[in-house]
């Protein structure tokens, strides 16, 4: 009987059982890895994510309404970093997102020295600021307040003051007296027809003969109906030379000339007179 009952059970369940692997009916191991993998590789996308997006906003918002601006001038050869600190005070701005390009451009205009600003603002803290100074092409002295001040003049025939004497010791800056200049401020013109002789002043600047090192002053005679004259100085010589309002390279070689000529046969002339393609002299 028991023989017979226990071959009645289908061998068919055996081999099932012997087929059977111990981890069927569960996960297989390398799907929980993978799994696990997933799930990491989320979490380090959403990390950086999150890391974008507070970087983000720390550029669009945070530094340039809360971060200081940082502003860089270029082009300052005779302005102090001083004056162009004190402007920033008046420009009136500590962040980026407030600083007003347009206002920073009449502000750091005021300057008597600045011949041309820009302003350029780049994201997302920093300013550049690019100053054109004025090159002064002559100076004078004025008088302000009582006191005596030399002033520089462009060859647009604006005057300005500087910190520096540079100009001042230059011998191919010539001095230029007699100019009708009255309550004087920074950044003021001359009358339009002096500019002319700034403009020629300028272009023999620009020669490689440094003509006015050899002249001391160049005075301005007014004339009647508006025109003027001049009256050159030089250095080496105790004789006056007088000249007409056209200032030119021809004008100063001429003078150079007459004066080894006549120093050299007259020697007590003191005043010569080159106007208007004559030459004629004064003695003592």
């Amino acid at each position: 009987m028991s023989d017979a009952a226990y071959s009645d059970i289908p061998f068919t369940v055996f081999d099932d059982l012997s087929r059977k692997k111990p981890w069927e009916g569960a996960e297989k191991p390398e799907k929980k890895v993978r799994d696990k993998k997933v799930v990491i590789l989320k979490v380090v996308v959403v990390i950086l994510a999150i890391l974008v997006l507070a970087e983000v906003v720390l550029y669009t918002v945070i530094i340039p309404t809360l971060g200081t601006v940082k502003i860089q001038f270029k082009g300052l050869k005779n302005i102090s970093v001083s004056q162009v600190t004190e402007k920033v005070n008046e420009v009136g701005a500590s962040t980026w997102i407030q600083f007003d390009a347009a206002k920073a451009v009449a502000v750091f205009s005021s300057i008597s020295e600045v011949e041309r600003v820009s302003v350029d603002k780049h994201f997302p803290d920093r300013v550049v600021v690019e100053i054109k100074e004025r090159e002064a092409v002559a100076k004078t002295i004025v008088t302000i307040d009582g006191r005596v001040v030399p002033v520089q003049i462009d060859k647009n025939g604006v005057l300005f003051t500087s910190e520096t004497n540079s100009v001042i010791m230059d011998s191919n800056v010539p001095l230029i007296s007699g100019l009708p200049i009255e309550n004087v401020q920074n950044g003021m013109r001359l009358p339009a027809k002096y500019r002319m002789l700034m403009e020629q002043v300028s272009k023999i600047q620009a020669l490689p003969q440094h003509y006015f090192a050899a002249i001391s002053e160049i005075q301005v005679v007014p004339k009647e109906y508006g025109n003027y004259e001049l009256i050159l100085y030089p250095i080496h010589s105790k004789v006056k030379v007088l000249a007409d309002q056209n200032l030119n390279e021809e004008t100063l070689k001429y003078m150079i000339v007459s004066l080894d000529v006549v120093n050299s046969i007259e020697p007590d002339v003191y005043e010569i007179d080159i106007r208007y393609g004559a030459t004629s002299y004064h003695r003592r």
